[in-house]
């Protein structure tokens, strides 16, 4: 077996967990599964959609011929890629960029507002020497995790829920908007991201807001969680962030409530549920929100507790949600004080704003 070694231009948020180095020897072997790490070199400039998040949490702007390591894994964004892990990956073959965050697999989908991913072509397998000594390395995985999945839910702070009807709805502007509001008011607040693909922008942002810690799936070995069981991974963050002791935790869920990275898993789950002191949804109009409403009363038997989004952007959705739904709603933008109030108030309720 051939090693080659390289040195990376570029290092994916995605491998984050492996630790790499720019400096990596590559093998051919390549094992096709979520969560190993290849290096590739991009065949294409892009004018949209250009960019890849380092494991600082920088985007930096990729060009042809950077060569970068990304992980494999499946991507299911109705705004975005959609993409899969190929049955077979070998040397020289193309394979694409599905996210900022340097997840790669074979585009299916695309979006005619970023247009066609970046190609590139497949350079081998990153290696990983774990004992020293090692002439032969082992395929880098994402998976030796922060995070440990479980099966097993121990105590845990109320929780704060944050779900949206749809990609771009608002809900991580509404999440970040309430770490920093309940931390102004002097909670300690855990955050995490249970569900999506993987990218460190969203857990950043809960760090700046305030949170005394945020992970997210990724942090859990996973790098998608497309048809993956969710439910060990939410236990696992919500086990770790306890060990904080956070007086609430703020958890959003990524994509959307019918979407296909396991939002409903989620909700469907009543454990998980127990430990729910106040559900946000964010929408886009109200039709969402309506719907919304619907699904979470007649498929998961929850109550939506705050409405939020751009629904919310003025008082023709506020009346709508206020008259017709008998819903309370506030702007993550122009109604800060009325969405720290109410969601503030459910944390009372729970024994976290004590």
């Amino acid at each position: 077996m051939t090693l080659l070694r390289l040195r990376l231009d570029r290092i994916a948020s995605a491998t984050r967990n492996a630790g790499l180095t720019r400096e990596v020897t590559v093998g051919p072997a390549i094992v096709a599964r979520p969560g190993y790490i290849l290096a590739v070199r991009i065949r294409n400039d892009k004018h949209v959609y250009h960019t890849l998040e380092d494991p600082s949490g920088r985007m930096i702007r990729l060009h042809r011929g950077d060569v970068i390591a990304g992980a494999l894994g499946a991507r299911r964004a109705l705004r975005g890629y959609a993409g899969v892990v190929p049955e077979h990956v070998a040397v020289g073959d193309d394979i694409n960029v599905l996210n900022l965050g340097g997840v790669l697999g074979t585009c299916t989908a695309e979006n005619p507002e970023i247009g066609p991913p970046f190609v590139a072509e497949v350079l081998g397998a990153v290696l990983t020497f774990p004992n020293l000594g090692d002439r032969v390395g082992t395929p880098a995985h994402i998976g030796d995790g922060l995070v440990k999945k479980s099966d097993v839910l121990g105590p845990t702070p109320p929780v704060v829920f944050v779900a949206g009807t749809c990609m771009n709805s608002g809900k991580t502007a509404a999440a970040m908007e309430i770490i920093r509001a309940l931390t102004n008011k002097g909670l300690r607040v855990g955050a995490c991201k249970m569900t999506g693909v993987s990218l460190m922008r969203d857990t950043l942002g809960m760090h700046d807001a305030g949170a005394i810690e945020a992970v997210d799936f990724n942090d859990a070995g996973i790098v998608a969680t497309w048809n993956v069981d969710v439910r060990p991974i939410a236990r696992g963050l919500l086990n770790h962030l306890a060990k904080a002791k956070p007086d609430v935790i703020v958890a959003e869920l990524g994509d959307g409530i019918l979407g296909e990275y396991g939002v409903g898993a989620l909700l469907d789950d009543a454990e998980l549920m127990s430990r729910a002191c106040c559900h946000v949804v964010a929408a886009p109009d109200p039709v969402a929100i309506l719907g919304a409403k619907r699904i979470y009363e007649e498929r998961f038997g929850l109550a939506i507790d705050i409405a939020t989004g751009p629904v919310t952007d003025n008082s023709v959705g506020v009346d709508f949600i206020r008259g017709s739904l008998q819903l309370a709603a506030h702007n993550a933008r122009y109604d800060l004080a009325g969405l720290a109030a109410a969601v503030f108030e459910h944390c009372r309720r729970k024994g976290a704003a004590a």
